[in-house]
């Protein structure tokens, strides 16, 4: 008998009525499609508002039917959980291992409220990885004859967003300037000639105080499974054009569970409005200069979305290391890793020795 407990989803799949085989969302488009025989489906869009949850009712479990179960397989390699849109090809998307299929199972996750569908179909993913490689002066010149652009796979990567309104009590100090008249001596016609100046100094007065700010769609990452300055680097996403979470746009992409989850994820979140909070305190001070001596914000009507964002992801090996590179399947923008070539970097550095050279040489002998 076949053992179904241990088989993992295959990705969300829906069926072509013409002749039995997956239908894919088609990247830019509201249809799902046939590759084989061409058969479109029209994804209907949900006329429905983006709803955001209660943080704290969902940690206490008053929010009901807000997960759903999942069939994930996780990467022995870089620990990355995700879906498997296609058995055949079971490959970890971010370090190109081999997926262990009987280690699949299931779990109940947050179900993502909404989405951006992927915009840009793979064939211009690549056309902005080549625009990319090329502009990669120093990269190997060999490069090129080991990367293998076929391997593309479309992820969605998890995000969270949050809402919150703060209130922060604080101490410091409020700096007011004031001037004294110095005096001072200089030298003139070898004589020495007492002088005045006014030197500003600053007063500083002990303040406290409380300042409100509330804070709308701090966007943070829930994945660990690329390095995050290449994730921030992606951005913008055109967040104003997400639409209601459907299955639909799925169909054909991998799609990973996060491995940030919401309570650490509002962790990250705080840390992103401290330098507005801090802004806000020292407006609030006011006068010329100001110290924060300390600060105690608490955080109320905290809300929360799952989101989902596209992008191609695609790995290579040069010389025995695995390099990363990633498109946002939105704007076309490009992060990645390369290797460098140090032969065509010591020849640049020589050659612009060799300028030097020539123009210390020139100015020398033609220029007395």
């Amino acid at each position: 008998m076949e053992d179904t407990e241990n088989k993992p989803s295959e990705g969300i799949k829906f069926a072509c009525t013409g002749c039995g085989a997956h239908l894919k969302y088609k990247a830019g488009t509201q249809l799902l499609r046939c590759e084989y025989c061409g058969f479109e489906n029209q994804i209907i869009s949900k006329n429905e508002p983006i709803e955001e949850l209660d943080y704290v009712e969902f940690l206490d479990n008053r929010v009901s039917n807000k997960t759903i179960a999942e069939h994930f397989v996780t990467c022995e390699s870089c620990n990355a959980t995700s879906t498997i849109s296609d058995l055949s090809s079971a490959c970890c998307p971010y370090c190109s291992t081999p997926l262990i299929i009987k280690n699949a199972f299931t779990e109940n996750v947050i179900q993502p409220k909404s989405l951006l569908p992927f915009k840009l179909d793979i064939g211009h993913a690549k056309d902005e990885f080549k625009k990319w490689l090329n502009s990669r002066w120093f990269a190997p010149s060999d490069l090129k004859k080991v990367l293998t652009i076929d391997n593309f796979k479309g992820v969605y990567l998890p995000y969270w967003t949050y809402d919150t309104y703060t209130y922060t009590s604080y101490t410091g100090e409020q700096g007011i300037y004031y001037y004294e008249t110095e005096m001072y001596t200089v030298t003139e016609n070898g004589k020495s000639v007492t002088q005045t100046r006014q030197v500003r100094k600053t007063r500083w007065y002990y303040v406290s105080g409380n300042v409100q700010v509330s804070f709308d769609d701090l966007l943070v990452p829930a994945t660990k499974s690329l390095p995050p300055a290449y994730i921030l680097q992606l951005e913008p996403w055109d967040m104003e054009n997400l639409v209601p979470f459907d299955k639909s746009y799925l169909s054909g992409f991998i799609t990973e569970k996060y491995q940030i989850d919401l309570k650490e994820g509002f962790e990250v979140a705080k840390n992103m409005t401290e330098e507005r909070i801090r802004e806000v305190i020292r407006r609030d001070i006011g006068g010329d200069e100001q110290r924060i001596n300390s600060k105690n914000t608490g955080y109320k009507n905290i809300t929360f979305k799952h989101l989902l964002f596209p992008v191609y992801v695609s790995v290579y090996k040069y010389n025995n290391k695995v390099y990363q590179f990633l498109v946002n399947a939105r704007t076309g923008e490009v992060q990645g890793e390369r290797p460098y070539s140090w032969i065509k970097i010591t020849f640049a550095v020589l050659g612009i020795i060799a300028v030097i050279a020539s123009v210390i040489f020139y100015f020398n002998n033609y220029q007395r």
